[in-house]
């Protein structure tokens, strides 16, 4: 069973570091964990990976200290069981736009007393070497959970979906959120810069940590300064692209 090395850190308030991940490839993972990131959002929403392939990249991201937290592809009970069960350290939901929503979130994330996710002693209870009663408290103390805030109904219920105990990080969405508010793709527009402002304050004062995604470095400090804790700076494809255009720019300037 894991220790969440990531929870720990922002409940002793420091600023995490994470990155979405798109390609199946363990290596990759290895890599940024070497690189320093502290997680790893595996998606199964906008990428390609499946539980199947995500259990092996979970697999890289423990094997190089990074906690490897996945984003299901939608609040289902059956995908957030599968993803879990394979041994991701959290899950990371799109869309929870209610109260409601946060809370089947929770109840299919988490064991008896918090919620009725479902039993087997899988991956994630190593295979069954773990008394079962000491790998459900394990889990419920353990598991991360990210309600994804992206949608203006979701900003409107954020001071109830905070609410929900077993919530941990409040994640702002900001290019659908940009969508959501009338500004597609703006995502410094002040709509977007006040919904921003209020998921750290709200998020504050609940003792929950503020999450967001970012392009860059040069964001992420900025983003780090406002108060997120849980920052995503970009996506696995889109930081290769960049190395690349970047190093041939170089040479093809000279």
């Amino acid at each position: 069973m894991f220790k969440n090395r990531l929870k720990k850190m922002m409940k002793e308030g420091e600023t995490a570091l994470g990155i979405f991940n798109m390609i199946n490839s363990p290596e990759l993972v290895e890599i940024l964990g070497i690189s320093g990131f502290d997680f790893l959002v595996i998606d199964t929403e906008h990428g390609p990976n499946s539980v199947e392939s995500a259990q092996a990249l979970i697999r890289a991201a423990e094997y190089r200290g990074m906690t490897p937290i996945v984003r299901a592809t939608e609040n289902s009970r059956t995908k957030i069981l599968r993803l879990l069960d394979v041994g991701a350290h959290g899950i990371q939901v799109p869309q929870v736009n209610s109260r409601e929503e946060a809370e089947a979130v929770v109840d299919a994330a988490k064991y008896f007393p918090l919620g009725t996710r479902g039993v087997a002693l899988t991956r994630a209870a190593d295979y069954g070497n773990m008394k079962a009663l000491d790998y459900f408290s394990q889990a419920n103390e353990e598991t991360l959970v990210v309600a994804q805030c992206e949608n203006i109904k979701g900003l409107q219920a954020l001071d109830e979906i905070v609410k929900v105990p077993s919530v941990d990080v409040v994640f702002l969405g900001p290019f659908d959120m940009s969508q959501s508010l009338g500004v597609p793709g703006e995502v410094y527009h002040p709509k977007v810069e006040e919904a921003a402002a209020r998921v750290v304050s709200i998020a504050r004062k609940a003792g929950k940590a503020a999450g967001i995604f970012v392009l860059d470095g040069e964001q992420a400090r900025r983003r780090a300064e406002q108060g997120f804790q849980y920052i995503t700076i970009n996506a696995d494809t889109a930081l290769l692209g960049n190395a690349c255009r970047r190093e041939l720019g170089i040479v093809k300037a000279r």
